[in-house]
């Protein structure tokens, strides 16, 4: 079984080496997903009005729903999502039209609302809401609706955010073998 990847508008997904999407995803439109990118079941990432950009080794969680704003309407230029790399996005977290640093943690449930940014190195508690234009800082927990710094991050919190990308980089992996049997 293959993951739905389609076109909109003429504009096709952009999938990297190695990048591993489940098959009960969906990949829609002008979508770009570097190396080593993990897509896990029931996510949707429709870049339709507007481009979604996914570094290397960022995993989306099950369930996430990735979007971003029409051209004209909240901007201009509207806005895009665009995650960094080694970034990891909890199970069924919603981000729309967001920038999102490298090693970033994405609590599960969390909503990034649009022209929102978050820094590198910054975990976003399960649960947090990021109201549009908000920014959060580098080296910080965020918790609550809306988020709010906690607390500065330890060197073990620092440390573990790469840790995560790589263990889902690992597990991706697997499923690749998996799936080429």
């Amino acid at each position: 079984m293959l993951p739905v990847l389609r076109p909109f508008n003429q504009t096709f997904p952009t999938i990297g080496k190695d990048v591993y999407i489940d098959p009960f995803s969906s990949i829609i439109g002008d979508v770009e997903l570097a190396d080593d990118v993990n897509i896990w079941p029931m996510c949707v990432l429709r870049g339709d009005v507007n481009a979604i950009r996914v570094g290397k080794r960022t995993n989306i969680q099950d369930g996430s729903v990735l979007h971003v704003a029409r051209k004209g309407e909240a901007s201009l230029e509207g806005y895009s999502l665009n995650i960094g790399e080694d970034v990891t996005v909890g199970h069924k977290a919603m981000l729309h039209a967001c920038q999102i640093g490298d090693r970033v943690l994405i609590g599960m449930g969390a909503i990034v609302l649009d022209n929102a940014r978050i820094d590198d190195d910054v975990i976003l508690g399960a649960g947090s809401l990021v109201p549009p234009n908000k920014h959060l800082q580098s080296g910080y927990l965020y918790l609550g609706s809306p988020a709010k710094a906690a607390r500065q991050l330890t060197s073990d919190e620092l440390a573990f955010l790469k840790r995560s990308a790589s263990h889902y980089v690992k597990l991706k992996n697997e499923y690749l073998k998996e799936s080429a049997k």
